[in-house]
């Protein structure tokens, strides 16, 4: 396994500023302070990936044609910025369809450690929703909450304990730094 460490990213609320269902590539616009922390991120040897669920594409809301669009313009938004994300994986399934890729069950993580060579527990997970902070829980990562997207909402209900909550990315990246800095992360 790599020793590189990865962060993994849900994509709506936490990067991306979130719509129900988005199903329009020109609405994609990254959440204030995303860019800064993702190079940040890069620059401190993290590899960054995207881990969604889409289910918009099990309820015939989207394609994937234009979730492919959407995948696109954030890949297109990054770059400018000069960040490159490592991966982004996505679950097209509704939640009553049970699939193994659905956060917060493991399927994506798997499929993303397997291709990048990463253990679960030497990731970092940051989101705006329980279902990340589950997922995280169940690999023995490190969990953010992020209060942008649903996070507040999440933060003030109490049912999940992430490792940490934090305003939103700007916050999550200072934090990982942190913990790198005073060797508290797992290899």
């Amino acid at each position: 396994m790599s020793q590189q460490r990865f962060v993994i990213l849900d994509r709506d609320g936490t990067i991306i500023v979130k719509y129900p269902y988005l199903a329009n590539p020109d609405l994609v616009e990254l959440i204030p302070g995303t860019a800064q922390s993702l190079r940040e991120l890069k620059e401190s040897g993290f590899g960054l990936v995207v881990i969604t669920n889409q289910s918009a594409i099990g309820r015939g809301l989207l394609s994937l044609e234009t979730l492919q669009k959407i995948h696109n313009r954030l890949v297109e938004l990054l770059q400018r910025e000069s960040i490159t994300l490592d991966g982004i994986y996505f679950c097209p399934h509704k939640p009553e369809d049970n699939c193994v890729c659905r956060k917060p069950k493991m399927g994506l993580l798997d499929m993303a450690s397997h291709d990048l060579g990463f253990e679960h527990k030497s990731c970092i997970i940051i989101g705006d929703n329980k279902c990340d902070i589950e997922l995280g829980k169940q690999a023995k990562a490190t969990t953010i909450l992020v209060r942008t997207g649903e996070g507040n909402q999440v933060a003030e209900d109490g049912s999940i304990a992430p490792d940490f909550i934090v305003d939103d990315i700007r916050e999550a990246a200072f934090v990982i730094r942190d913990l790198l800095q005073k060797g508290q992360l797992p290899l």
